[in-house]
């Protein structure tokens, strides 16, 4: 992922070697790469904690695979620009359990890289989603954007700042904003006012994990009288609305607060 600049937020590990992360012996996290929409809990099956590799943990049972099954209509214009694609998220023995349609799409502007992500999950088989906090909507930023070891910070819409404000606190938005050598630059991720669970939680950590989980509610308040599952019968469906905002400064220049009112309003 890139700012309008071109200059790159998430981590390029494991994907590409480069000189920031060159020094990081042991990197965490094999699995955060990129932005993703999964979660670790859907029927005992675990689809956060996976990766590329057919070797443990992650050919294991109890892991879950998420496969591209169709690319759809592709779109461009002056504005704005769509994919649209079908995945199977099914077990290790490719068994479906739902399916995932998303159309995603790419708006032009000089300054801003905003980026929807519009994704309903189709239950083949009833489907149950845990209360598990590793989860949904998540991207990892390179490392000199880390709260804990860079030049990051982390809000909300409602003034949280810092990891231990924010982390599993729900809010409509959440930005993660810093320095990279003399560009200021930040993520901020809007969550749609009409999506399930919504204002969503966010399980946003100092060492660069940034993701909306609206599937988290006793695993984030420490009250496991609060644990709530979310069923879907087959046939039913789950629509989840993102939309992704690289921005130059931070929440506040960016007017983060003034985005999400037009992201909520249609716009």
């Amino acid at each position: 992922m890139r700012a309008a600049s071109g200059t790159y937020v998430t981590r390029m590990w494991p994907m590409e070697k480069v000189e920031e992360e060159a020094s990081i012996q042991r990197p965490d996290h094999p699995h955060q790469r990129g932005l993703w929409f999964a979660h670790a809990k859907v029927n005992g099956l675990d689809f956060w904690n996976i990766a590329p590799l057919d070797q443990k943990p992650y050919n294991q049972p109890d892991r879950g695979k998420i496969v591209l099954k169709k690319l759809g209509e592709v779109k461009s214009g002056k504005d704005k620009g769509t994919i649209a694609a079908t995945f199977n998220w099914t077990n290790v023995k490719g068994d479906v359990l739902l399916t995932e349609q998303r159309l995603t799409t790419f708006y032009a502007d000089a300054n801003l890289r905003t980026i929807d992500f519009d994704i309903t999950l189709t239950a083949v088989e009833k489907v149950t989603f845990g209360d598990e906090k590793d989860g949904v909507f998540g991207i990892r930023l390179r490392p000199i954007l880390q709260e804990d070891k860079g030049t990051g910070h982390i809000t909300n819409a409602d003034g949280g700042l810092g990891e231990k404000a924010v982390w599993g606190k729900p809010s409509n938005w959440c930005d993660y904003s810093g320095q990279i050598h003399d560009e200021k630059v930040g993520i901020a991720i809007l969550d749609h006012p009409a999506n399930p669970g919504h204002p969503v939680r966010w399980h946003v950590r100092a060492y660069g994990l940034f993701a909306a989980n609206p599937f988290g509610n006793a695993t984030f308040t420490g009250d496991k009288s609060q644990a709530k599952e979310t069923e879907l019968e087959p046939g039913k469906s789950l629509r989840h609305r993102y939309r992704l905002i690289i921005h130059p400064g931070d929440a506040q220049t960016a007017d983060i607060a003034g985005l999400w009112q037009k992201y909520a309003s249609g716009k």
